[in-house]
């Protein structure tokens, strides 16, 4: 078993920095948005953060679980999710503005369903102890 509280508050911060994304992103409706100004390329680098700190939670909560909660989530792609902080965080200056674009428009709002549903199923089981 591992630490439920624990687990609650890692996907409480993944859920918060999945909604910053969300928002953030709202106004982008193409790449070029992100590339062709300073202000479209603060947003990039404000939602890469965000992209960051989303992996490396995921990879507290494997730590934390064992690996044994995502795996229960299919919906998401856990290991490209993390593997996106890696590539943020080492190849900073060789960012792919069309991947990220991507990543906001088709990935994070099944992220962030499944961490709500995640939050959901750890609360039931936990009022049923």
């Amino acid at each position: 078993m591992y630490d439920e509280e624990l687990v609650r508050e890692i996907l409480t911060q993944i859920l918060e920095s999945a909604d910053t994304i969300l928002y953030r992103f709202m106004p982008v409706k193409e790449v070029k948005d992100f590339t062709h100004s300073p202000a479209g390329m603060e947003k990039l680098d404000s939602i890469c953060m965000q992209l960051i700190a989303i992996g490396e939670n995921l990879k507290n909560l494997d730590k934390v679980t064992k690996g044994s909660l995502l795996s229960e989530y299919p919906e998401v792609n856990w290991k490209g999710a993390k593997a996106m902080r890696d590539i943020i965080g080492h190849h900073y200056f060789k960012i792919d503005a069309e991947v990220i674009f991507d990543v906001c428009k088709n990935k994070i709002k099944t992220l962030r369903d499944t961490v709500m549903k995640m939050l959901a199923d750890l609360n039931r089981t936990c009022h049923h102890v």
